[in-house]
């Protein structure tokens, strides 16, 4: 990997964990160049301002579960594996906590590029009938996070409605 693009992994790393402690909107470029190992001066070489820095890590997270998914032996397998990763995930936890409107904001559906490369991800994952039900499902547990046992029931049946 070229280090431009670990430099960018790192920020993008460091703001999750940010994220995770405090939020968004107590997440700061000084606290995300500290977890980083980077300088502010690199924070600022990549992303104009902290949203454009937040819209990369959203952006970056949709790429990364749709790659959780696709490795998995079977779409059962993917579901749940995105399931566990919503339903655990410390960052977002937090921005339901202390972000409400944010993520109220991200789960609506709309014409934000966000939005469309959600939806164009769950089709590819998981069929062009199907990536609509599947995200819905998933956006579900952001605010109502899912035990294991809960995760593996339902990716069993919606696996089951998917074939």
């Amino acid at each position: 990997m070229a280090p431009e693009q670990r430099s960018r992994n790192a920020i993008l790393s460091g703001a999750k964990l940010v994220i995770a402690q405090v939020g968004t909107y107590e997440s700061n470029m000084v606290d995300i160049s500290a977890r980083a190992q980077v300088s502010r001066a690199t924070v600022y070489n990549h992303f104009a301002d902290k949203e454009e820095m937040m819209l990369s890590l959203l952006e970056s997270e949709l790429n990364r579960l749709a790659a959780l998914a696709k490795k998995q032996a079977t779409p059962r397998d993917g579901l749940y594996a995105i399931s566990r990763d919503i339903s655990t995930d410390p960052a977002l936890a937090k921005m339901v906590q202390t972000d409400p409107e944010d993520i109220a904001h991200f789960v609506t559906k709309s014409d934000h590029p966000l939005w469309k490369l959600a939806i164009d991800l769950s089709n590819k994952v998981f069929g062009q009938q199907n990536g609509d039900l599947v995200l819905h499902w998933l956006i579900s547990q952001i605010g109502s996070p899912l035990s294991e046992v809960q995760s593996g029931h339902q990716a069993d049946q919606l696996a089951r409605v998917l074939s």
